[in-house]
C-alpha cells in the first residue's frame, strides 16, 4: 500500500474515488500493476490517498467519504497516466496524413511555411486548434508542448482553447527572421522579441491553471544569432521552458554548420545563446554526437523523440538507447504533420518500430522494451517537460491526468480471448491492436475532460 504523507486534517475534500487497477511507471520500475487498489482525488484535483481495495471501510473512515460512492472500474477496465506529447505543431494539423514525398528542408518551404502563414486569419486558426486539442484529448494526450505560428493572437488563442477544453499545455509562440522562401512568414528580430514578450506577458496574465508559455525559436536555421540571443534571454529572464528543433536530418545539420561556422556544434549553438536547460526540449536528436548528448546531459536538456516524423520524412532513426545510456531526458512526440499520426499510441509503438530496426541493422543492439516505451510516454515525457513534480504517474501529491481504458469497449478493435490459465493479454492493448475507442474517459487535474460537454 502507498501511503499518504499528509493527514487527513491538512488536505482539501474528497472529491471522488476509484477502485480497481491502476498501471504506471516509477522512477525505478518501468511498468507497475496496482491491483484492486482505491485511489482519492481530492477537491484540487490532485491524488490524496492511494491505499488497498479491502480497506475501503477504514479509508472512507480517515478521507471522510461513502463508500457506496466509490467508482468502481469494471473487470477489463483500468486507469494508466495520461500521455505527454512532448512536441507536436498544432499549426500543421490541417494537413496531417498528407505531403509527406519530401524531405525535411523541402517539405517546410513547400508545404508547411505557407499553411502557417494562413494563421493571421483568427477564425482559421481558431477552426484547427479546436480540433487539434480536440483530437489529442480523445487520443489520450493530457500533456501537450505545442508549437503555434509567428502570429501572437493565433497563438494566445491556441492557448486559451487548451485551457477551455482542459488540457495541460506549453503553447509557443514561433520564432524566426530568416526565411528565403516564403519572404512575408519571417518577423525582424526587433519584432519577434517584441511580440515574444508580448505572447508570454498575455499568456501569465490569464492566469490558466494548466497553460504555460513556453520560448520557441522555430529551429537555428530560420533563426539568426541576435535572434537567438534575444529570446535565450527572455527565457532566462523569466524562468520559461525553451523548445526547438535539432539534428533532424543530415542535410540540416550541414546547413547549420555553414550558417554558424564558429560554433562546435548545432547543440552549441543553442547553448551559447543560453537556450540549453534543464527546462528545454529538443525535438529529434537522431544525428547528434557523443559529446552533444554530454552537453544535453550537463545542462539538463531533453529530447523529444519523433519517430513516425523521422521515419515519414526519411529523416533518420534516433537511437534511444544510447540517449539513455547518456542519461539525458526523453519523451515521445507526434511530431505532426511531419508525423502523420496525432495519437501518442501510435508514436509509442513507431519507438517499438525504429528500435527493432536497429535491430535488424545490428544483432547485437539492445532492443526497447514495451514496458520501457510505455515509461517513456508517461513518465518519461513529463520528465523530458520539467513537469514531473505534477504530473506522469500515480503519486501522492500529483495532479490526477488519467485515461480510462476498457479492452472490452463495445465498437472497439481488440478482441480478447481467454487463454484459461495462460498470460494475460491486457497489457498489450498499447503495444498492439488498441486505440482512442478503448479509452473511455479522460481526466485532467482530476476534472473529466473526455467524453466532451458541449457548452450551451
Amino acid at each position: 500500500m502507498i501511503s499518504a504523507p499528509f493527514s487527513n486534517e491538512s488536505a482539501a475534500g474528497i472529491a471522488h474515488v476509484y477502485r480497481g487497477t491502476f498501471v504506471h511507471a516509477t522512477y525505478h520500475t518501468a511498468v507497475e500493476i496496482l491491483e484492486d487498489r482505491l485511489l482519492g482525488v481530492d477537491t484540487e484535483g490532485k491524488i490524496a490517498f492511494i491505499g488497498s481495495g479491502k480497506e475501503v471501510d477504514r479509508l472512507s473512515q480517515k478521507w471522510g467519504f461513502e463508500a457506496f460512492a466509490v467508482t468502481q472500474l469494471g473487470q477489463h477496465e483500468f486507469f494508466m497516466p495520461g500521455m505527454v506529447d512532448t512536441h507536436i505543431h498544432a499549426s500543421q494539423y490541417s494537413y496531417a496524413g498528407t505531403a509527406l514525398d519530401m524531405p525535411l528542408l523541402q517539405w517546410l518551404n513547400m508545404y508547411t511555411f505557407p499553411v502557417e502563414a494562413c494563421y493571421k486569419d483568427l477564425e482559421f486558426a481558431r477552426n484547427v486548434y479546436t480540433h487539434v486539442v480536440k483530437r489529442t484529448l480523445r487520443n489520450g494526450t493530457t500533456t501537450a508542448c505545442y508549437f503555434a505560428t509567428i502570429h501572437t493572437d493565433a497563438s494566445l488563442l491556441l492557448g486559451q482553447i487548451a485551457n477551455d477544453l482542459g488540457q495541460r499545455a506549453l503553447v509557443g509562440k514561433v520564432c524566426m527572421d530568416t526565411n528565403n522562401f516564403i519572404p512575408h512568414y519571417k518577423e525582424t528580430p526587433d519584432e519577434s522579441e517584441l511580440e515574444t514578450n508580448r505572447f508570454i506577458g498575455e499568456l501569465l496574465k490569464k492566469k490558466y491553471p494548466l497553460v504555460r508559455p513556453v520560448v520557441t525559436p522555430r529551429f537555428a536555421p530560420s533563426c539568426s544569432a541576435t535572434l537567438l540571443g534575444h529570446l535565450g534571454e527572455i527565457a532566462q529572464n523569466n524562468d520559461l521552458h525553451i523548445q526547438s528543433h535539432i539534428s533532424e536530418t543530415k542535410e540540416e545539420v550541414s546547413l547549420v554548420k555553414e550558417l554558424f561556422p564558429d560554433y562546435d556544434s548545432y547543440t552549441d549553438v543553442y547553448h551559447r545563446h543560453n537556450l540549453l536547460t534543464d527546462k528545454t526540449v529538443m525535438a529529434h536528436g537522431c544525428h547528434l554526437t557523443d559529446g552533444e548528448l554530454k552537453l544535453f546531459r550537463e545542462t539538463g536538456a531533453s529530447i523529444a523523440h519523433c519517430p513516425n516524423s523521422n521515419i515519414s520524412l526519411c529523416s533518420g532513426m534516433l537511437d534511444v538507447r544510447r540517449v539513455l545510456n547518456h542519461k539525458v531526458k526523453l519523451g515521445l512526440g507526434t511530431d505532426v504533420a511531419g508525423g502523420y499520426s496525432p495519437s501518442m499510441l501510435d508514436a509509442v509503438r513507431r519507438t517499438l518500430d525504429t528500435s527493432k530496426a536497429l535491430t535488424i541493422q545490428d544483432t547485437q543492439y539492445h532492443t526497447l522494451t514495451f514496458e520501457e516505451v510505455f515509461r517513456l510516454a508517461t513518465l518519461g515525457g513529463s520528465q523530458a517537460l520539467s513537469l514531473d513534480e505534477n504530473t506522469g504517474n500515480f503519486e501522492v501529491g500529483k495532479d490526477f491526468d488519467a485515461l480510462r481504458v476498457n479492452t472490452d469497449a463495445a465498437g472497439g478493435p481488440i478482441d480478447l480471448i481467454n487463454h484459461g490459465e495462460g498470460p494475460k493479454v491486457e497489457s498489450n492493448l498499447l503495444a498492439s491492436s488498441g486505440d482512442d475507442r478503448n479509452i473511455v474517459e479522460v481526466y485532467v487535474a482530476g476534472k473529466r475532460v473526455v467524453p466532451f460537454v458541449e457548452r450551451p
